[in-house]
């Protein structure tokens, strides 16, 4: 009798998998696009994106137009075009500041700009290819990637430097542990992921990954799962935070340079530059299942998730007589 109930349990698990698997593949939305928001006379390359949740406002690095774009998510709509920049790349929302951090890469700073009228109010000199730039809310510090190979943390309300920690190349995307002293480094020339303790300000460990050009990275750190992506192959790293170990790899699209946990749904969102977002699905920590493939548009290989609101934003740029535009999805 246990046997047959197990085996009754059993059809019932595999028929309710195959009914989601059936209801994904007839059509239901892993992300549904609920609004395109364009940013006219936008051109060139789009990098990185940040939020300003409470004040309904979106910031785009328009790397390639040496603009940063502002624009409202609730109305969907372009508000305004900051400029002045050298190549935009990371930007940083410091809320309890109410100012913007831009990275500029050729402009060799990061330049601090008040959300409330729009102006700049400090430039932060002697950054060489400033690039991802990241808050850390619990400290009020904002750290910088920089260089041919280093983090600067600069005090999030007077831009003062706290110091600086060398890396063995530029740092790409990189992530702060929450609650704790570290930070996770993707450094693609070096081949590894570098672990920064904030504390002691060095480089306790590196991770020699499986691939290379590892840029786009994201934590979950309930599970202590770091996810690195790589273009060459095209994969998605997914490494033990307490041991370094390498617990799994999945195969992507091409041209990856964004990605993200989303850890009410426990699904993974890949950004590819070839036009596509890839979703995974979270089994368990070390174990990972394809979901499917969500359509964007050629080159959008940027963006950002905002749990708060549920939504994934993608950065398409200008291209084939397409204007750049912001394409907005809902997580389903």
């Amino acid at each position: 009798m246990e046997s047959a109930s197990l085996s009754l349990t059993t059809t019932i698990g595999l028929a309710l998998a195959m009914a989601l698997s059936s209801a994904y593949s007839a059509g239901e939305p892993l992300l549904e696009p609920v609004a395109t928001i364009e940013m006219p006379g936008v051109k060139g390359r789009i990098d990185h994106l940040a939020v300003d949740i409470s004040g309904r406002k979106l910031y785009v690095a328009a790397l390639g137009n040496n603009t940063v774009e502002v624009l409202d998510t609730a109305q969907n709509t372009h508000l305004k075009r900051l400029s002045g920049f050298g190549e935009p790349q990371g930007l940083a929302y410091v809320h309890d500041r109410e100012a913007l951090f831009v990275g500029n890469g050729s402009a060799g700073r990061v330049d601090i700009v008040d959300t409330k009228s729009f102006m700049p109010v400090l430039k932060v000199d002697k950054l060489d290819d400033a690039d991802n730039v990241r808050y850390d809310a619990a400290r009020k510090k904002v750290v910088v990637g920089y260089g041919k190979g280093a983090l600067r943390t600069l005090d999030a309300q007077t831009g003062n430097s706290q110091g600086d920690v060398s890396l063995a190349g530029h740092p790409e995307s990189f992530q702060l542990e929450p609650g704790g002293t570290r930070v996770f480094v993707n450094v693609p020339t070096a081949g590894h992921i570098a672990v920064v303790d904030t504390a002691k300000a060095q480089v306790t460990a590196t991770w020699k990954i499986s691939a290379r050009a590892n840029f786009p990275m994201a934590l979950d750190a309930k599970s202590r799962r770091l996810f690195a992506g790589a273009r060459s192959p095209a994969v998605v790293l997914v490494h033990d935070i307490d041991s370094g170990r390498e617990v799994a790899k999945l195969n992507i699209g091409g041209d990856t340079d964004d990605l993200f946990f989303d850890a009410e749904r426990k699904r993974l969102y890949v950004i590819c530059g070839e036009g596509r977002v890839d979703v995974f699905r979270q089994d368990d920590a070390d174990h990972y299942t394809t979901m499917g493939t969500v359509k964007t548009a050629t080159r959008a290989r940027t963006g950002l998730f905002v749990p708060e609101e549920g939504k994934l934003y993608v950065a398409a740029p200008a291209v084939d007589g397409a204007a750049a535009r912001i394409l907005v999805y809902r997580a389903q």
